[in-house]
């Protein structure tokens, strides 16, 4: 068995550390064809980050400094916002901050009640953080945010582990949103192409 060192104390150790394993796991450089049906010579998945202890640990101290102060629950469409969800909302709570999660679904639930939502819903009108890894058009969270805000909820805010400027931060503005991400893309390339 592996022994992890301790985490770092200092959210700016924190963010180094975190953007060194986006680097190195999450990141690629080559032809690539996205989701959104674009070309790009720059890849980025974060899952083998968000879905390892010590990706998660650090990107969920991360993203809870970035969620509204009034922000009763974290939201994100799955599968990408999964971890990123449950993770953020057990750092709240570790921190003594009450923070549900909700998972957004891609189509409503084809039995029982239907649902688009799943997790403990708020109080109708509450405020909704969502969450994001990756945001290149935006498309992933707006859709999201719809479904929330469908349901009755406040949504002004979107965090995102990588902003891949390709569009998305115009889009979240035109949807009255703010988006906030821990790292643009040009500096997750950056680290990596300094890593070689």
């Amino acid at each position: 068995m592996t022994a992890l060192p301790p985490l770092p104390q200092t959210s700016a150790e924190q963010r180094a550390l975190l953007l060194q394993l986006l680097a190195e796991r999450a990141y690629r450089h080559g032809q690539f064809t996205l989701a959104s049906g674009r070309t790009s010579t720059h890849y980025v998945n974060c899952k083998p980050v968000s879905l390892s202890g010590l990706g998660l640990a650090l990107l969920s101290a991360q993203m809870l400094e970035l969620v509204e102060p009034e922000a009763t629950a974290v939201a994100g469409l799955t599968l990408g916002a999964d971890p990123l969800v449950s993770g953020v909302a057990q750092a709240a709570a570790l921190a003594g901050r009450q923070l549900d999660a909700l998972i957004v679904r891609k189509e409503a639930k084809g039995h029982g009640t239907g649902a688009w939502l799943e997790g403990p819903l708020p109080t109708a009108g509450s405020v909704i953080t969502v969450l994001e890894d990756v945001v290149t058009t935006g498309g992933s969270s707006l859709k999201a945010v719809h479904q929330l805000r469908e349901a009755g909820y406040a949504v002004n805010r979107v965090v995102t582990i990588v902003d891949r400027q390709e569009g998305g931060q115009e889009a979240m503005t035109a949807a009255g949103l703010e988006l906030r991400s821990l790292f643009l893309l040009e500096e997750v390339a950056a680290a990596h192409q300094a890593a070689r």
